[in-house]
């Protein structure tokens, strides 16, 4: 949980910084493209749970 934390902190201060000199976001605007970040990362674990699950 502290990774997700430290994450969310770098995040913010990355977007504040870059919202402060003028830049454009580095990060998707539209939340569709946030769930669809998430289901890539959500389908590579799943992939690994199923997989260890087959091995053994």
């Amino acid at each position: 949980m502290r990774d997700v934390i430290m994450a969310l902190i770098a995040g913010l201060i990355v977007g504040m910084l870059f919202k402060f000199l003028k830049l454009p976001l580095p990060a998707p605007p539209v939340f569709s493209a946030v769930v669809g970040v998430f289901g890539v990362y959500f389908g590579g674990v799943l992939l690994e749970w199923i997989t260890k699950i087959v091995q053994h």
